[in-house]
């Protein structure tokens, strides 16, 4: 079985600077995390790459919640994409519900053309959806969609385990080419069972930051991470 993917949230260059020291892979980029993560300022984004060499895939949303609002809301979010690739941004994260919970195919949509062959994640929005598997259905085959971040359900990881499991063995099917990521409330105890399945790519936030959101990444407790990532799995 190949490295695990570790993802971790970085809100500024110390933050992607101890991810990146500590083991992470891949950064995502976010800024307040009160709103569960919304879209960093073009000059945050500048600030990360310069710091780090490793991938950074930056969130699209610009409230907290699953939906894109309006049509002024979509064009700002539409220009804020447009602004980080300016910028050099060339992954992101984004994913947005309507109101029966299923898919927002035209949000999706006009943010995956501005990205334009990007490689992106569809976030835990899927954990709010109505039918998960419906959902995968009608984002199968768009550009650049690689992975899904997700807990398995809304409650997060605990709750979502027999889930992610079960999903882990659909892997290929239609709707599941995507990467699953693990993440939402994922703890060091989750691993094992899930490197166990088959899953191979994990994502944390608040679990390297021991004194909580208003302090930073933690490098040792990225590399305590990146250790039981990378530790042999256990075959039964």
């Amino acid at each position: 079985m190949s490295r695990p993917i570790f993802e971790v949230i970085a809100l500024g260059a110390d933050d992607a600077v101890a991810a990146r020291d500590g083991g992470a892979d891949r950064l995502e980029l976010v800024t307040d995390m009160a709103a569960d993560g919304l879209t960093p300022s073009r000059a945050t984004f500048g600030a990360i790459r310069a710091a780090v060499d490793i991938p950074l895939r930056v969130m699209l949303r610009l409230s907290d919640g699953f939906g894109a609002g309006d049509a002024r809301d979509l064009d700002a979010l539409c220009a804020a994409a447009q602004s980080l690739r300016s910028e050099g941004a060339d992954e992101f994260v984004l994913g947005f519900l309507d109101e029966r919970g299923e898919a927002d195919l035209d949000a999706v949509h006009a943010l995956v053309d501005v990205i334009d062959g990007c490689r992106w994640t569809f976030h835990r929005a899927i954990d709010r959806a109505a039918d998960r598997d419906a959902l995968r259905l009608r984002l199968a085959g768009l550009p650049g969609l690689d992975t899904y971040l997700t807990a398995g359900a809304a409650a997060g990881v605990p709750a979502g385990l027999d889930v992610l499991c079960a999903e882990a063995g659909r892997s290929g099917e239609p709707g599941y080419e995507p990467r699953l990521l693990v993440g939402g409330g994922l703890l060091l105890e989750h691993v094992p069972v899930l490197r166990a399945a088959g899953l191979d790519a994990f994502h944390v936030g608040g679990a390297v930051r021991p004194a909580g959101w208003d302090s930073p990444v933690d490098v040792r407790a990225v590399a305590r991470w990146r250790a039981a990532l990378d530790s042999p799995v256990a075959v039964s």
